[in-house]
């Protein structure tokens, strides 16, 4: 309950103060808004910062740098792939990044793995991708997790645990060491930048402890971006940023979405947790307390295509971004799992429990509650002092002239958003003029509604959900793909 009673104690006192005691919300206000100038300033530093390292590691040769290293060709990549109704176009497009990245594709194995409930829909898909790329990998397996197995939830955990013991069985007959196999756990419409197998290749072998980490690229939404409307673009980049920043902080860093990790620590914690929404975030905790601690996640300056979320008309995909965004922010549910985990665990230094507290926490309290009382309910005690008795008070008089100069250097953050964000794009279609880079540019100025919308309100709903209970708690939702 502590997420969602810490949003709505905010909201409450909020309002109720603006109208007894004002002078105080003012107050607040204005400190609430210099800390967002700091974390403004903050986030300009660390996102040119890691965008230049980005392009840094992109240019590198990290074949040769690999092969310069005794013993790599020892290595063996395997490739999960869950799959929930993606279409057949989909599917081939990442099987062929697969192909395209240049590693060898003997040391390379894919699961392709379907649902049960959905088994007509996805044998077809599967047969054909089979027949077009089971010959180029080492391996090619594909899996049906049934649909009705106990304590499990409908979700891609519940999916990828599956698929994770079956290809544990192969894994063994092959007789492969789980320390020399290195796992990347996908969505089904990742497109893997080309030389990413060599980079995490580089880094498993350099690091000193390649199994008590996992491995982390920057997810961009690129695939359709062209074809995605504005604010998809915009709630799109949002999250390419917020990774970019964190990839320069792994001390606060979960695993996101596509990422990496030793299948030595994967078989150690039994695979994905079966029975959540956020199974991508939960294994790095599941590795982290499995590790008593010792576990961390290693930042991959290197790009993951995925698709924007784009349906078939402006409304479905309004719903659409709402509900993936919900479901991303029911990343609150590791909380009470921190929690009770912690609570058990004395061998974690207390300074690290507090430290993963303090960041989950902070990170979704201001999710929910910044774009609000930044852009709706600071206002309110402006208007309510304005016509009191505080009205020729001096912090009333300037409050609203202090507020639009914060809110100005804020906007420098805007500004340099719009500019990285046309750098990250990838070629422009030839079916698009070069007008299409200006509404590139001009779409920023919507960034305050869409992080409302499809920020604040389904963080606020996700952690409101969390508090009233398991009768309200979310199921997964599988975001449509459409090109």
């Amino acid at each position: 309950m502590v997420p969602g009673l810490l949003i709505w104690t905010t909201f409450i006192l909020s309002i109720v103060l603006s109208f007894i005691k004002p002078l105080w919300v003012i107050y607040f206000i204005i400190g609430f808004d210099l800390y967002w100038v700091f974390r403004v300033s903050h986030f300009i530093f660390f996102v040119n910062l890691a965008y230049f390292r980005f392009k840094k590691v992109q240019k590198t040769n990290w074949s040769n740098k690999v092969r310069e290293i005794d013993g790599w060709d020892k290595l063996y990549h395997i490739v999960y792939l869950p799959t929930a109704g993606e279409p057949v176009e989909v599917l081939r497009t990442t099987f062929n990044s697969l192909l395209e990245s240049g590693y060898p594709t003997e040391k390379m194995m894919v699961v392709l793995g379907g649902e049960g409930r959905m088994k007509e829909d996805f044998m077809p898909k599967a047969e054909q991708i089979k027949k077009e790329f089971e010959s180029k990998f080492y391996k090619f397996l594909v899996t049906v997790h049934p649909g009705d197995l106990p304590d499990e939830m409908k979700g891609k955990g519940a999916n990828a645990n599956w698929m994770g013991h079956r290809s544990k069985e192969m894994v063994d007959d092959l007789g492969i060491v789980y320390e020399d196999l290195i796992v990347s756990y996908f969505d089904s419409d990742t497109c893997v930048h080309q030389q990413y197998f060599w980079y995490l290749t580089y880094k498993y072998l350099t690091h000193p402890t390649p199994t008590k980490v996992s491995y982390q690229p920057a997810v961009v939404y690129n695939n359709n971006i062209w074809d995605a409307p504005a604010a998809m673009r915009v709630t799109a980049f949002g999250t390419i940023f917020w990774l970019l920043t964190e990839l320069l902080r792994p001390e606060r860093m979960y695993t996101f979405s596509s990422h990496s990790m030793s299948f030595k620590a994967l078989v150690d914690v039994d695979f994905w947790q079966k029975d959540i929404v956020t199974d991508d975030s939960r294994i790095f905790l599941q590795c982290f307390f499995r590790y008593n601690g010792n576990y961390a996640v290693e930042p991959m300056y290197i790009p993951v295509s995925m698709d924007t979320v784009m349906d078939k008309n402006y409304l479905q995909s309004f719903k659409n971004l709402y509900k993936q965004q919900r479901r991303w922010a029911w990343g609150v549910e590791h909380f009470p799992y921190m929690m009770w985990e912690f609570r058990k665990n004395k061998l974690i230094p207390w300074w690290k429990k507090l430290k993963y507290t303090w960041n989950l926490t902070e990170g979704m309290y201001s999710w929910a509650t910044a774009p609000i009382l930044i852009f709706i309910l600071g206002r309110l005690p402006l208007w309510v002092a304005g016509r009191g008795e505080d009205s020729s008070s001096v912090i009333v008089q300037n409050a609203p002239f202090v507020l639009e100069w914060l809110m100005a250097i804020a906007m420098s953050g805007i500004f340099v958003s719009a500019i990285i964000s046309v750098l990250l794009l990838p070629p422009r279609p030839k079916t698009y003029s070069k007008w299409k880079y200006s509404i590139m540019l001009l779409q920023w100025i919507m960034l305050p509604i869409t992080l409302v919308l499809f920020g604040s309100i389904p963080a606020i709903e996700a952690q409101t959900r969390l508090m009233l209970g398991s009768k309200f708690h979310l199921g997964f939702f599988v975001t449509p793909k459409s090109r």
